[in-house]
């Protein structure tokens, strides 16, 4: 059947490819399964793996660097790269392959991106040296990014609006899911097989994934029209994306005000200009800017940008602070520290359900003051590890029941052909935040040791946690702020000028 197009927007039709042709069309699901009442929650289900593995990776791989180094006779400098690497690329492509998925197809960019990234792991357990590593960890980067950039698409395409909320409440339990497991698992598996079990584990998961969601995912019925990438965009945003990260990841070492952390924040600065200048001007944009004249859309890309920084900044700074002034081995700083991924999962899908209920404003703004009270809490009483574990899980619940429900609002901005794209801007948000808070906590650690470099090291190790969770917990209490400020409505899907889907 011939392509269709209605209001501007592209309802592809498959008709019936044969031989390499089938492989760039998405295939339907089987009528059993499309019929079945359960089937949008089979969807959620197969992103959830995704989201499970994604976290599980980033946590484990930290603990393998050490492995690394001394295996491959690395220096420090090479083996970072191990970890920035896949972060420079995941953030700085994944709003392009957003964009390029509601073009071509989520399914097909999900599913293939599963089969990349799987693929990579197998290149990265077996590489012979760390120039060869570092290639198949850039590679497993692209298959992260066409993962996560469809995997709220996907779902957000696949709920009905009443049930948005739960359904991203349990992908978001997933994923804190797979941060709690990281150190455990990946110390099991670096103990018992060395470090390239670490990416050996992900081929099974990986293979599973494929299957289901080539069976079990629908097709991209609502598709942005076909035009050309945005290539001038993209090479202002990939370079833009990568200086910020690469100045917070020196910023972390270094401080501010470093020249070379000062040079790489201007030069990002003006890449950004540049990319919002092209974007205003591009016919078809890499990123639609008009999604930011919605309040509800820039006000939970701003607040989850905060809670990401948060999050991430409090999971660095805790284990130092644990290890210093407690003793604790690393083993058991990171059991005590799952406490907080732990409660995050236990009420995110709790969230979902509030907040297709009573709208994202309560859940978030509640959800991010709790966790900003115990913040608070933990700057007064990280003396006392009973209390730090108390703060911890508070805080872990605070941020399961704010993330969902402001993940819901902003998956739910635009029309059904513009979700890859607010899924990418989402994830690269995610990416951002982290690194962010990453930076600030180091920062907050060395301004410590310049203040207090005359008393002793759980002295300063001490000071250097309360400056850093001082600084977290007023930025909550600010994400908590404009949370509430949001509108009361429900996060609702947008439908697409096209019609009704297609079977499939």
């Amino acid at each position: 059947m011939a392509e269709q197009l209605s209001s501007g927007t592209a309802l592809h039709v498959a008709a019936s490819p044969t031989g390499w042709g089938k492989l760039w069309r998405e295939p339907a699901r089987p009528d059993w399964i499309r019929r079945r009442p359960g089937a949008p929650w089979l969807v959620v289900a197969t992103v959830c793996i995704g989201a499970f593995m994604g976290q599980l990776d980033a946590s484990i791989v930290t603990l393998a660097v050490p492995a690394i180094r001394s295996d491959m006779n690395a220096s420090l400098a090479q083996v970072e790269w191990v970890a920035l690497i896949y972060l420079l690329v995941l953030v700085g492509s994944i709003s392009a392959v957003g964009r390029l998925a509601d073009m071509a197809g989520r399914k097909l960019l999900y599913t293939y991106g599963f089969a990349l990234f799987t693929i990579a792991s197998l290149g990265c357990a077996l590489s012979p040296d760390i120039t060869w590593l570092l290639v198949a960890r850039a590679v497993q980067a692209v298959g992260a990014a066409m993962l996560q950039a469809n995997s709220v698409a996907l779902i957000r395409t696949s709920m009905p609006a009443a049930k948005l909320g739960k359904a991203i409440g349990l992908q978001g339990a997933a994923q804190a899911i797979g941060l709690a497991m990281g150190p455990s698992v990946g110390g099991l598996l670096i103990g018992l097989g060395g470090w390239r079990w670490v990416f050996f584990v992900n081929i099974p998961a990986g293979v599973i994934g494929l299957l289901l969601g080539w069976f079990l995912l629908p097709r991209t019925h609502v598709k942005a029209p076909r035009a050309r990438l945005d290539w001038p965009g993209l090479t202002a945003l990939m370079p833009a994306v990568g200086a910020l990260l690469l100045s917070l990841s020196e910023a972390s070492r270094s401080g501010f005000g470093n020249l070379t952390v000062l040079g790489l924040l201007a030069g990002s600065l003006v890449l950004f200009v540049l990319f919002v200048l092209r974007e205003r001007r591009a016919r078809h944009s890499l990123v639609d800017l008009t999604l930011f004249r919605s309040g509800t859309f820039s006000r939970g890309v701003a607040t989850g940008l905060l809670g990401y920084l948060v999050l991430f900044g409090v999971l660095f700074v805790t284990p130092l602070h644990l290890e210093s002034e407690y003793f604790l081995p690393p083993a058991q700083a990171g059991l005590l520290l799952t406490v907080l991924p732990v409660s995050l999962g236990l009420v995110a899908p709790v969230a979902g359900l509030l907040a297709d209920r009573f709208g994202a404003r309560l859940p978030a703004s509640a959800g991010m003051g709790l966790a900003a009270a115990a913040l608070a809490v933990l700057v007064f009483s990280s003396h006392d590890l009973w209390v730090t574990a108390g703060a911890l899980a508070a805080m872990g619940l605070g941020l399961g029941l704010f993330t969902p429900a402001n993940n819901a609002s902003v998956a739910a901005a635009g029309h059904d052909h513009q979700a890859g794209m607010v899924s990418g801007v989402l994830n690269m948000t995610r990416g951002v935040g982290t690194s962010l808070g990453v930076a600030l906590g180091a920062v907050a650690y060395s301004l410590a040791n310049v203040l207090g470099n005359s008393a002793g090291a759980p002295a300063v190790s001490g000071l250097g946690f309360r400056m850093a969770v001082a600084l977290f917990a007023v930025l909550g209490a600010v994400a908590a702020v404009l949370s509430f400020l949001g509108r009361r409505s429900r996060p609702k899907a947008v439908p697409g000028p096209e019609g009704p889907p297609v079977p499939g």
